[in-house]
C-alpha cells in the first residue's frame, strides 16, 4: 500500500478503505509487524491505536487469555507476538477464542447494511482504477440502485466511488514514481488519460509535481536534531526555510530512520541546527515553558490540510476539541472524515498541536505516536494550564 501521499506527509486514505480491500484480498493479509506494506502491518496499525474506523473488518484473538477482541477494544494493549488476526468473528471461534466481555465483538457490524454491496464495488473499481467507471455500471456490478449505492459506499468507505477510485489511481501513480519509472510511463499506466488531469488532481500533494516526487526530495537540505522528552525521544527536522518533521519515538536510530524514508533522496544531516531557537522553542514547549509554538514550517500539503493545521493551532493550550468542533470552525461542517485524515496526516505534532483534537463520543482516540503519548500530552498540558490560571 502506498503511505508517502506528499512531500513530507502520511497517506490520506481512510483505514476503511485498506479495511475493505483487504476484506477481499486485495492486499495481502499475511506478514509480520512493521513490514511497511502488509495487510497485517495495517491491521496492527489499528490495533495499536484503537481505531475504531477498524471495527467490523477484522478482529483480534490474544493466545495468553484466548479472548478475541474488534480492534478498538480499550483493554490493554496485547503483545505483538500474542496476537492473531482473523477476518470474521466465526473463524476467530473456530481457532478456540471466545468473545471478549467487554467490547463485544460479535455486535461490530449488525447496522451496517449494504455492506456486500460496498465490498463487491470497491473490488471492482480497485481492479479497474484505470478505466472509466460509471456509477451505473457500478450499480450493476454491486446488484444496487445508483442513489443507494453513491449513499452506502459514502458511508462505510467514507468515501464516494469516485473519490475512492481516483485515490486508487493516485496510490498507484505515487508507486510507480518511487520505483523509478519516467513520468510518462507512470502517467498512463496509472489511468489518466493525459498530464494535464495529473496536475487537476495533484496526486503528489499540492505544490509538488510528479518530478520533483519522483526524485524523493532532491536538492532539499534537511539538518535533524533529536531531544529528550516526557513523552521520548523527539526528532526535529528543519530546512533553511521552516520545520518539515516533528516526530515522537523511544530509539534517535527508527526516528532518523523515518525522516529518512519520507525524504529518501534529499540531504539529510544529523545534528545539524539550521535554527537553534526552534530546537530550543520545542523543548521549552515540552518543559511547559512555552503554550504555543509559532514556528515556520516548510511541508508540501493540500490547502484543506493547511486550513486544518491552522485551526488546531489556534485551539488553547490545555484544551481540547472534537473533530465535528473544527470541521465547523473552518467553515466546512460535514468534513469530520476529512479533518481527521488531515490531522493523521500531520508530519509536524507538537508544532501543529493534533493531539488536542478527540472524538465526540469521548476518550482521546488515536494517535500516530501512540494512544498514551497522546493521553499524557493532554494531561500534562491541562495541569499547568491550570496551574497558570490559578
Amino acid at each position: 500500500m502506498d503511505y508517502i501521499a506528499s512531500h513530507g506527509s502520511r497517506c490520506s486514505w481512510p483505514w476503511r478503505i485498506v479495511a475493505v480491500m483487504m476484506q477481499h484480498h486485495l492486499v495481502p493479509t499475511r506478514g509480520t509487524p512493521g513490514t511497511i506494506g502488509t495487510g497485517l502491518d495495517l491491521r496492527w496499525k489499528a490495533l495499536a491505536s484503537r481505531d475504531s474506523a477498524a471495527d467490523g473488518t477484522f478482529v483480534y484473538g490474544v493466545t495468553s487469555t484466548g479472548i478475541y477482541c474488534r480492534p478498538s477494544c480499550p483493554s490493554r494493549r496485547p503483545r505483538a507476538d500474542r496476537v492473531r488476526f482473523y477476518d470474521t468473528a466465526i473463524d476467530a471461534r473456530q481457532a478456540g477464542f471466545r468473545p471478549c466481555k467487554r467490547c463485544r465483538p460479535d455486535t461490530v457490524g449488525v447496522a451496517q447494511p449494504g455492506i456486500e454491496a460496498v465490498r463487491r464495488a470497491s473490488a471492482y473499481l480497485a481492479t479497474h482504477a484505470d478505466q472509466t467507471v460509471t456509477l451505473g455500471h457500478l450499480s450493476r456490478v454491486a446488484a444496487m440502485s445508483p442513489h443507494h449505492l453513491q449513499r452506502r459506499f459514502k458511508a462505510i468507505v467514507g468515501l464516494s466511488p469516485r473519490e475512492f477510485q481516483a485515490a486508487l489511481r493516485a496510490g498507484r501513480l505515487r508507486t510507480s514514481l518511487r520505483d523509478g519509472r519516467d513520468v510518462t510511463t507512470a502517467i498512463y499506466e496509472a489511468g489518466y488519460g493525459s498530464p494535464s488531469r495529473v496536475y487537476e488532481a495533484a496526486p503528489t500533494g499540492k505544490g509538488m509535481s510528479p518530478s520533483s516526487y519522483r526524485r524523493g526530495g532532491a536538492g532539499m537540505q534537511i539538518g535533524y536534531s533529536t531531544i529528550a522528552s516526557p513523552v521520548g525521544q523527539v526528532l526535529v527536522a528543519a530546512t533553511e526555510q521552516g520545520v518539515c518533521a516533528v516526530k515522537i519515538g523511544s530509539s534517535d536510530a527508527a526516528l532518523a530512520a523515518d525522516l529518512r524514508r519520507e525524504y529518501p533522496a534529499a540531504d539529510i544531516r544529523a545534528n545539524q541546527k539550521p535554527r537553534a531557537e526552534w530546537i530550543a522553542a520545542i523543548a521549552q514547549h515540552l518543559r511547559g515553558g512555552g503554550p504555543s509554538l509559532d514556528l515556520p514550517i516548510d511541508v508540501r500539503a493540500t490547502a484543506f490540510q493547511w486550513k486544518v493545521w491552522r485551526a488546531l493551532q489556534r485551539i488553547p493550550y490545555g484544551e481540547t476539541r472534537a473533530y465535528a468542533e473544527v470541521a465547523r470552525s473552518i467553515g466546512r461542517p460535514k468534513a469530520v472524515r476529512a479533518v481527521a485524515r488531515a490531522c493523521a496526516t500531520n508530519p509536524v505534532c507538537l508544532v501543529v498541536p493534533c493531539h488536542r483534537v478527540v472524538p465526540s463520543a469521548g476518550g482521546v482516540g488515536g494517535y500516530r505516536w501512540g494512544t498514551e503519548r497522546k493521553e499524557q500530552l493532554l494531561a500534562t498540558e491541562k495541569r499547568r494550564a491550570k496551574r497558570r490560571a490559578d
